[in-house]
């Protein structure tokens, strides 16, 4: 088949969650698909890594947005009606690349993150799919609700709502919608049936997937005591996290573990992450081989208060047998229950207790791990990610031939 994929960001190097789908999925499917790229580059950097994207891909387009323009759009936010979060990648450029390419070449179209989905609006071909990494409304919605400072959740609440109105006006638009999980699918399904759309709105399940041959337990370096957080360390949700984790569970867990030493390992540590470093505390910034810093972790722990989807690094840590502890938000769309080498609690005390039992017992954080390894190499590997998609795509093929 002859794919088009049109990217947010240009998919290398893949150390955050919107390049690597796209770097995964492209490695995935290339050898039994042509491959096409459009994308935009968000500094010269990006520009140059267009080699490293050719294996995959018989053509690239890239689209320079500059970050003075980005914020440009960003103050124009302030007098129109579009989510921020659209409007920071809006782009005429961009937009022109869309209207010129000749639909009807392609046998599927794979539309990355609702950002992307402003150049089809009103256009879109039968054969599209919009893949969303989460229901972004959902996220705004919980970053509202966690919200204390009154301009800060004045703020949250407006883009909540702006997103709420272009969700539910994109993506009746779309043959088939897709998010990672079981909970973003029935929040994203409700909106469509509270606005009663004309059109019948289409959600099923593309999971997040996890690179089993870079992520496994195969060459352990396990050092006792060691808890582990990762994650883009400018990124709100993981901010607020280990500050959560650092003043509600940390102390708690070190009143029965004093020797416990926890590292929070993720590039671009804002200043209020990089002063949390303490005798047990390690800011690391950025990681070059997070694979290697997995195996050398007794637990992760993924304590996130709000956001959406499924979370990389929960599934990272169970793919290299790393026991988890997490909130409700890391669990979700894991097709895990409780103990299976992952645990969910809302409660400080409790989480607390789960991460105190797992230090103290090496053997059981082990076994447990592997239970979790289990889970992923079943279910969340990326050749069994990219088959999934590749049956989408045939879907959708067979679609436009019917419209045609």
């Amino acid at each position: 088949m002859k794919i088009l994929f049109v990217a947010n960001r240009v998919p290398y190097p893949p150390y955050r969650g919107d390049k690597l789908k796209i770097f995964n999925l492209a490695k995935q499917l290339s050898s039994s698909h042509e491959l096409h790229l459009i994308t935009i580059a968000e500094d010269t950097l990006d520009l140059s890594y267009k080699d490293k994207l050719t294996p995959y891909f018989k053509t690239i387009k890239m689209v320079y947005l500059p970050k003075w323009k980005r914020q440009l759009n960003v103050f124009r936010s302030l007098f129109n009606r579009k989510p921020l979060q659209v409007n920071y990648f809006s782009t005429s450029k961009f937009q022109n690349l869309v209207q010129s390419i000749h639909f009807d070449d392609f046998d599927a179209i794979h539309v990355q993150h609702l950002r992307m989905s402003q150049f089809f609006d009103g256009q879109v071909p039968p054969q599209a799919i919009l893949d969303l990494p989460d229901a972004f409304s959902l996220y705004w919605k919980r970053r509202k609700e966690r919200a204390k400072n009154p301009f800060i959740k004045w703020f949250n609440a407006l883009e909540y709502h702006r997103l709420l109105k272009f969700e539910q006006k994109i993506l009746p638009q779309f043959g088939l919608n897709l998010v990672c999980n079981q909970e973003d699918k029935e929040y994203l399904s409700r909106l469509q049936k509270r606005k009663k759309s004309k059109n019948k709105v289409r959600i099923d399940l593309l999971p997040n997937g996890v690179d089993t041959d870079t992520f496994s337990r195969k060459h352990s370096n396990m050092e006792p005591l060691r808890v582990l957080f990762t994650g883009n360390m400018n990124y709100a949700p993981n901010v607020d996290g280990v500050h959560y984790f650092t003043r509600e569970i940390w102390p708690l867990v070190l009143r029965e573990v004093p020797n416990a030493i926890f590292i929070i390992a993720g590039q671009k540590p804002v200043e209020s992450v990089k002063l949390l470093a303490s005798d047990t505390i390690e800011v690391t910034g950025f990681i070059e081989d997070l694979a290697h810093e997995y195996t050398k972790a007794q637990v992760l722990v993924a304590p996130l208060r709000f956001g959406a989807g499924t979370q990389n690094k929960v599934l990272e840590a169970m793919a290299s047998a790393v026991p988890v502890v997490c909130t409700d938000i890391g669990f979700q769309g894991l097709n895990a229950n409780q103990g299976q080498g992952i645990w969910s609690f809302t409660k400080p005390f409790d989480f607390a207790t789960q991460l105190i039992v797992l230090l103290n017992d090496l053997q059981l954080a082990k076994s447990k791990g592997l239970e979790g390894e289990k889970i992923i190499k079943e279910h969340f590997s990326w050749n069994s990610i990219s088959s999934k998609l590749s049956s989408y795509f045939k879907e959708m093929d067979e679609k436009k031939g019917t419209e045609s």
